[in-house]
């Protein structure tokens, strides 16, 4: 047992001290019902970002209050959604799935008029989509995405381009949206890289997964894939325009709020990453096993970023 330690006698508060505190006490509104709810639901979030995210829940701790929360909640339904159709449980069967997609996406839209959900990630949701002004134009195409995840074994340019749009393009645009806090003028100007840089983290996730999209849940991202192996050639090509991507993304950074952009920039600079080791991995190896970024990697780009401030 340790020893106990002597107990310092506590100073006096100046009377003055304790008069502004019971003022301060006197006018701050006692929490209501509601933002109780509210809370419990952001709150349901950051658990859903620190159970499924490690590069993009670093990321975000890079990004200033209240955009950080706002942002989680933005995830968090993205990946509940993402995990009614990636869970590779076979027993689950893929009417059920779809079922519970139409029921997200209803409670989704539901949400977004009335301001409030039972489901306390969707609650959390529309709370920023209503203040951010995230509406249809970017939840359709992405419930749309994931639907395809549930009948769409392999992919065309076409139908890919759409994908993508949906699963990654939309996602940047909406956090766009919370970082701008509603500028249109701003988000006109900026949306063109948000969706870029979307766009080059799901390349990246695609040549990183293929092994375990192929094997676990039976689909083939890449058009031509099905046919033969990746090869060094069509890796290279492949991550030519990702880097490309992350060219165009990497110009804009700079004009993003400064409550964003050093999260933005270790986001980005996570994946430049990823795909520089890609490249200097062989085609073959990239088919049978994940590449990762070390965390002591990763953590020394997320101190670049922070120490970088507002250079950018």
């Amino acid at each position: 047992m340790a020893a106990a330690q002597p107990v310092t006698p506590a100073r006096a508060v100046p009377s003055r001290w304790r008069s502004c505190r019971a003022r301060a006490a006197a006018v701050a509104p006692a929490p209501t019902a509601r933002d109780r709810y509210d809370d419990a639901a952001r709150a349901s979030a950051a658990v859903v970002i620190s159970a499924y995210s490690t590069s993009f829940g670093w990321a975000t701790r890079l990004l200033r209050e209240p955009v950080r929360t706002r942002v989680r909640t933005i995830y968090a339904l993205v990946r509940v959604a993402d995990e009614i159709v990636d869970d590779p449980d076979p027993g689950w069967a893929p009417t059920h799935r779809a079922h519970l997609l139409t029921v997200l996406e209803e409670e989704t839209y539901q949400a977004l008029r009335t301001g409030r959900s039972a489901n306390l990630v969707v609650h959390a949701f529309a709370q920023t989509a209503r203040g951010a002004g995230i509406g249809p134009d970017l939840l359709t195409p992405f419930f749309a995405a994931m639907r395809a995840d549930l009948s769409v074994t392999t992919h065309d340019a076409a139908s890919l381009a759409g994908y993508v749009h949906g699963s990654a393009e939309v996602v940047g645009l909406m956090c766009l949206r919370v970082f701008l806090d509603g500028d249109p003028a701003a988000y006109a100007a900026l949306a063109p890289g948000a969706a870029r840089l979307g766009r080059a983290f799901q390349q990246v996730n695609f040549l990183r997964d293929l092994a375990a999209d192929h094997d676990q849940l039976g689909r083939t991202y890449l058009p031509g894939l099905g046919a033969g192996p990746l090869t060094d050639a069509r890796r290279d090509a492949l991550l030519d325009d990702v880097d490309a991507d992350l060219a165009a993304a990497a110009a804009v950074i700079g004009h993003l709020p400064a409550s964003s952009r050093r999260a933005v920039r270790a986001a980005h600079d996570l994946f430049a990453e990823l795909s520089r080791r890609l490249r200097a991995t062989p085609a073959a190896q990239i088919q049978r096993s994940r590449v990762r970024v070390p965390d002591l990697v990763k953590a020394r780009i997320l101190l670049t970023a922070a120490a970088g401030g507002g250079r950018w």
